[in-house]
């Protein structure tokens, strides 16, 4: 099975766009896919609970399909910080708890499986724990989604460094561009290639598309299980 934690240079730099074409790309080669948001805050309640819309966009790419729970077991309606959100709703995020429920749906053993993270990589759980404790106890290799914008160069390389100091391995990372006026787009980018410790596994314009299939095309699936 090929497991990757899908972390940010931030919130709102298109991890799950990225995460469910990755998940697009694999069932094309007839893979099985699995995917968890551990922890998502920012739902809305339905007649079935509370829902996120990323959760759902991951979902929405597992096969054989998967429970809206198995996805996201932890559902926030607040749209702030996952630990404040359960701090304001008095509920507790702990490590023990995301880690066995993400352990129960990884063991599906699906040929491909993503395990998203939320925001950036020190996001935390509570006081003790962040979403990165997380990524090392699953032992998982890295996937970087670096939003393309102003300063990301510094966002990308502080973010590369924690997580190998946190002893995993960033298997690729994903250009992708968040604001289509930025200088020096391609200049940044390329800096970005001389500097991160792992292949670009794509570059993704600036765009309002959000389906996989419209995406996937600038990503490389192949370099990712390569990288392992």
């Amino acid at each position: 099975m090929n497991s990757f934690f899908v972390t940010g240079t931030d919130t709102d730099v298109g991890k799950t766009r990225i995460a469910a074409s990755l998940l697009y790309l694999a069932r094309q080669r007839e893979m099985s896919t699995a995917a968890v948001k551990p922890v998502a805050a920012g739902c809305e309640q339905t007649a079935g609970g509370l829902r996120n819309d990323d959760a759902l966009r991951l979902q929405g790419q597992c096969y054989p399909s998967l429970s809206y729970d198995a996805v996201n077991p932890v559902a926030l309606e607040p749209a702030i910080a996952p630990h404040i959100a359960a701090q304001q709703l008095e509920q507790s995020l702990e490590l023990g708890q995301l880690l066995r429920a993400t352990r129960k749906t990884l063991a599906t053993n699906a040929d491909f499986a993503l395990v998203e993270g939320a925001g950036g990589w020190r996001v935390p759980l509570n006081d003790d724990s962040t979403l990165a404790d997380l990524a090392v106890h699953l032992n998982l290799p890295v996937i970087l989604v670096v939003g393309v914008r102003l300063g990301c160069i510094s966002h990308a390389l502080l973010t590369a460094e924690a997580i190998v100091h946190d002893g995993l391995p960033i298997a690729g990372w994903v250009a992708n561009v968040i604001d289509p006026s930025v200088s020096c787009c391609a200049e940044n980018i390329d800096s970005l290639k001389a500097r991160l410790p792992a292949p670009c596994l794509g570059v993704v314009p600036f765009c309002d598309k959000t389906d996989p299939a419209d995406l996937a095309p600038f990503l490389q699936l192949p370099s990712l299980l390569d990288a392992l």
